[in-house]
């Protein structure tokens, strides 16, 4: 009875080994190419690898820690040095637009943005048109398009979204209806309503060490 248990015990560990394989590789994916897509990296990862198993493949969430792993062991003082400047333009863009509630959102505010990482703001006024006229008032250049984003399992809605790039970042600019400033959309790792920080929390973390994690609301 003893020989057969082992069999079990051993493929799960052989299981949760090759997890944890495909979620660094995922992980050096997006840190070294800037694959923002955790579904894509995933897949990738799993290509490489060989995994073709449901169960071999990691959670987002597996992933997001693998990636905080990958930069504190290959890119510690880089990563560190370029989210401290990341969080500090995204102080500055805030303040610029403070008319609009900006929130902070996604891998500045989570600490794990890079090289490749937009500094990303949510943003509310009751129409669109709003932010395109302040931005030609300041004669600033930007692309226009969308993202649809999920509020529930049967809830998605989709947003126009602003980029535009600058000196310091390039920044993804979501534009919602004022209202919706009381619900923030799921998050793709947690499936979670992300976190949403504003400019107080903002200062708060670039002053912070850039490993440190404050209490974010939405």
């Amino acid at each position: 009875m003893r020989a057969r248990s082992a069999a079990p015990t051993h493929g799960a560990r052989r299981q949760r080994e090759l997890r944890r394989r495909v979620a660094l590789e995922a992980a050096r994916l997006i840190s070294e190419h800037g694959i923002r897509d955790y579904q894509l990296a995933k897949r990738k990862a799993a290509e490489r690898l060989n995994a073709v198993d449901e169960a071999s493949l990691p959670k987002n969430r597996e992933i997001e820690d693998a990636l905080r792993e990958h930069q504190r062991l290959f890119d510690a003082g880089s990563h560190s040095a370029h989210l401290r400047l990341l969080r500090a333009a995204a102080s500055r863009a805030m303040r610029f637009l403070e008319d609009f509630e900006p929130r902070l959102v996604g891998a500045v505010l989570e600490g794990t943005a890079d090289r490749h990482s937009a500094v990303c703001l949510h943003l509310f006024c009751d129409a669109p048109e709003q932010l395109l006229v302040f931005l030609d008032e300041h004669a600033i250049d930007y692309t226009q398009s969308s993202r649809r984003l999920r509020f529930s399992q049967s809830d998605q809605r989709e947003f126009p979204v602003i980029r535009l790039v600058n000196d310091e970042a390039a920044f993804d600019l979501t534009v919602f209806p004022a209202d919706a400033i009381r619900q923030a959309p799921l998050d793709r790792v947690s499936a979670r309503p992300m976190q949403r920080a504003t400019l107080p929390m903002v200062e708060a973390l670039a002053a912070a060490a850039p490993d440190q994690r404050l209490p974010i609301g939405t």
